[in-house]
């Protein structure tokens, strides 16, 4: 039998609080990608979620303090490229303030719509950004499908406990 924390541990609402409690959370990753007015920019993701299949769509947090925020505010559309096990360099540098991201070891193209496109992902996809949503220091960005690519090899690369991971057996 497993224990369950108890009330007694229960601690007041905080930043760290939901840090700690989302470390247990393991999620997807993904990168954001959007042609920024002085290059492509991107961001490493674990807040992507389906919303709706009637239209397709989907959402992403982006912290209003990142680098990639300023383009993702204005930009019309956005990629999203879902990771595999394979690609945990890629993730790292995607998510460290001041990394070339679009540099060599990185290979990308021009896709649809001028959005940056990441090779050998799992899968990618091209979106219209419907609605940016205010919530706390993020913007939850609505975007809806426009096309994609689901056929990429793989296994999906995970985060949990503040690092990247695989799926086990």
């Amino acid at each position: 039998m497993t224990a369950t924390p108890g009330l007694g541990t229960a601690r007041l609402a905080s930043p760290e609080l939901l840090r700690s409690v989302f470390r247990r959370h393991a999620a997807g990753v993904a990168v954001i990608t959007a042609a920024g007015a002085s290059g492509p920019v991107g961001f490493t993701a674990t807040s992507l979620t389906s919303v709706s299949a009637e239209p397709p769509m989907l959402s992403f947090g982006v912290g209003t303090g990142a680098s990639s925020w300023p383009a993702i505010s204005g930009a019309e559309h956005v990629g999203v490229h879902l990771l595999g096990d394979h690609q945990q360099e890629l993730a790292a540098t995607f998510a460290r303030s001041g990394a070339d991201r679009f540099g060599t070891p990185t290979v990308w193209r021009e896709g649809p719509e001028g959005v940056p496109v990441l090779d050998d992902v799992l899968a990618w996809l091209v979106c219209r950004v419907v609605a940016r949503v205010p919530a706390g220091d993020h913007r939850i960005v609505l975007a809806e499908v426009v096309l994609g690519d689901p056929e990429g090899v793989g296994r999906p690369l995970l985060y949990h406990q503040g690092r990247f991971t695989a799926l086990r057996d």
